[in-house]
Order: structure tokens, then C-alpha cells, then sequence
């Protein structure tokens, strides 16, 4: 057991990190933890969502553009460091850049994997953030390929005949994925109609597996870390966007002041539900 307690999460693109459980990381940065971010591609194939950054200054500088946003959001959700996976983004289902012979997506499995082994094995994570395997709502190639790395490495870091020349076997204790729960969906749907404005949630989102059962862990968080954070995103995220933005604070945080996770793999007992992803790690 290292003496720090050390989390890594495996995200696919720029800003994936600030809408997939940041408040988690922030509290636990704010204790001690070390907080490592994988990021597996550089979302070259992005589209700017913001019409305010859609110049070409921007658009042609595109992945740089990227990298430093991603920077200011690690700031405000507080990783301590941020890796680059060296991929590149694989574009939506059935984009032309699907094919890119250096596309995520299309990466050898033994080279991927070996990458993300590298990292945990450095960083010595007892708990590991990843994506499901069902991802059915939201079929994007580098999500469904951050899945698939995450699960061989998770074996193989541990492993020490595994990838010998990627320095020392690390066992990670605990491996979860984020949730996006029904229920918070249907309590953000249910606030907009109260305040009569429009939901930005339509039938195709409630048409998505109902995954609330599967839930095992809840972590309180400040949601203030989220907007800030996706904010920092700005060719991807319009800060006019009802999506992220359409509810007053206040009544964002009285909705859904935490943030949802399952547990995938646990190599160390624990009672369930949990309000603590370290749970039945700490002395």
C-alpha cells in the first residue's frame, strides 16, 4: 500500500474530465489524494459548440486550443497531474476521421493497454475512475475504447509478468465508472417544467438505459466545480448553453448536490452503498 492515497481517472477527450465526476476529484484533492487524469486523445476532431470561438484562429489551432483548456480545467477540478495518452481523437460513429490510422478507436490494444499500465504502475492508484461497459446512450469509438484499455490494464498492472519493462507490478485496489443516473435527469427535467422553461431533455434521453440500480456510491460535492470547470472548456461548452447552465444555482444544488458512481472490481471488502470511494482502504 503506497503511504498516499492516490485516484486516477481514464477519460477519452478534453472536457470529459469536468463533466464526469470533477467534484469528486476537487474533495479529493482538497484532502490529500493525489489526482492523476488520463487523457487518451487530444479532441482533434471536436467541433467548436461555442459560436463565440468559432474563428479561424481558433479552428485552425484546434488541438493546442484544446490541450490549454484542458489545463485551466485540471487547475480548477485540482489534478495534480494531467497525461496524455498520445492518441487521436476518433470523431463521432461513422465520421471520416473514424479511419485514421491514429485514432483511438484504432489503436493496437497491446500498445494502449501498455500505456495506461505505465501510468498506474508510476502513480500507484488504489482506485481507478473509468467508463462502463454499456455505454448504448452514448455509442462515441473513444469511449467505448477507453472501456476496453481500462479493464486489461486494471489485470495487468498488477501483474509483474505483464509488461516487465514498465517498471514495478501495482495492484489497484478498486475500479468504478461514473453514472449519469436517471433520477438526476428526471429532477433537472422536473425543475425546468416548475420554473416553466424548456428541458433541454428530450424522449431520446429518458429512450437510455435505466442504470440507478447499479449504483453503489454517492459522494457529496460542491457543483460549483463542475460549471467552472466545463467553462474552462470554452471551444466546447457554450456558457449559454441550457444544458449545463439553464437552472439558477441554487436550485441545481438543492437537485443534485453529488455525484454517482458503480463499482466494477473491488479487491478489498466494502459495504455498499458507500459515500467514500476509499472505503475499506483507510486505517
Amino acid at each position: 500500500m503506497s503511504d498516499r492515497l492516490s485516484i486516477l481517472t481514464v477519460h477519452a477527450h478534453p472536457d470529459d474530465e469536468s463533466s464526469k465526476g470533477p467534484g469528486t476529484i476537487r474533495h479529493y484533492a482538497d484532502s490529500g489524494v493525489r489526482t492523476t487524469l488520463v487523457c487518451c486523445t487530444g479532441g482533434e476532431a471536436g467541433d467548436i459548440l461555442n459560436p463565440a470561438m468559432d474563428r479561424p484562429e481558433v479552428a485552425d489551432n484546434l488541438e493546442q486550443v484544446r490541450r490549454d483548456e484542458l489545463k485551466l480545467a485540471a487547475e480548477v477540478i485540482g489534478y495534480d497531474e494531467v497525461v496524455w495518452l498520445g492518441f487521436r481523437d476518433s470523431g463521432m460513429p461513422d465520421s471520416e476521421v473514424n479511419g485514421h490510422p491514429d485514432a483511438f478507436a484504432n489503436a493496437d490494444l497491446d500498445v494502449a493497454v501498455g500505456r495506461l499500465v505505465e501510468v498506474i504502475r508510476r502513480v500507484k492508484p488504489q482506485v481507478i475512475v473509468t467508463y462502463p461497459e454499456d455505454q448504448s446512450g452514448y455509442p462515441h469509438p473513444d469511449h467505448l475504447q477507453v472501456y476496453n484499455i481500462t479493464m486489461p490494464a486494471w489485470v495487468a498492472a498488477g501483474d509483474p509478468d505483464a509488461y516487465p519493462d514498465l517498471g514495478p507490478a501495482w495492484t489497484p485496489s478498486k475500479l468504478y465508472c461514473t453514472v449519469w443516473s436517471r433520477k438526476r435527469m428526471l429532477q433537472i427535467h422536473e425543475a425546468f417544467g416548475r420554473l416553466e422553461l424548456e428541458s433541454p431533455f428530450d424522449e431520446k434521453w429518458f429512450d437510455r438505459p435505466d442504470q440507478d440500480h447499479l449504483i453503489s456510491t454517492t459522494i457529496p460535492v460542491d457543483n460549483r466545480i463542475r460549471s467552472q470547470a466545463l467553462l474552462a472548456h470554452a471551444t466546447q461548452v457554450d456558457p449559454t448553453s441550457p444544458f449545463w447552465f439553464g437552472l439558477p444555482a441554487d436550485v441545481q444544488d438543492k437537485i443534485h448536490p453529488f455525484e454517482e458512481f458503480r463499482i466494477m472490481e473491488s479487491r478489498v471488502e466494502t459495504d455498499l452503498p458507500e459515500t467514500d470511494l476509499f472505503a475499506g482502504l483507510r486505517d
